[in-house]
């Protein structure tokens, strides 16, 4: 853009400069492209699913409960247990094998800690129980 601008000596000059309001607008337009044609980052865990089971097995296996409670206790199969019996329970099944263990269901009260829930879930692991499965945190005894 051109403009004549005056001055107190009385000289005219005429002032350029540069308009950038269209560099700032296609910049702009580059920039939305940009942010649009980016792929997508998702974010996947990985986990090793069994294989489907297409029919249900012939004998069903024996289920023990495990309620963690929202103040930290522990129930096996409705009966009050403190940790030390707990872990024998699991060492008990730890020592079965694979295919004659029984099925570990854990229930959790919506209020009890997660730390409770994964404590109990680490000592199974630990003590050589496979077959656990988290069934519903809204039940209660």
């Amino acid at each position: 853009m051109a403009m004549n601008v005056g001055s107190a000596t009385g000289e005219d000059e005429v002032m350029v400069e540069m308009n950038t309001t269209p560099l700032i607008d296609v910049m702009l337009v580059l920039l939305v492209m940009l942010i649009i044609t980016l792929p997508i980052q998702t974010h996947a865990v990985k986990l090793d699913m069994p294989p489907p089971n297409p029919k249900p097995p012939l004998i069903q296996p024996t289920v023990d409960d495990i309620l963690v409670d929202f103040d930290g206790q522990i129930y096996w199969n409705k009966q009050a247990v403190n940790w030390k019996t707990l872990d024998a329970y699991f060492y008990q099944q730890g020592q079965k094998p694979v295919e004659e263990q029984d099925e570990i269901h854990i229930t959790a009260n919506r209020l009890a800690k997660y730390d409770w829930v994964a404590k109990v879930m680490a000592n199974a692991q630990r003590r050589g129980a496979v077959k656990i499965g988290i069934v519903n945190t809204n039940t209660y005894i």
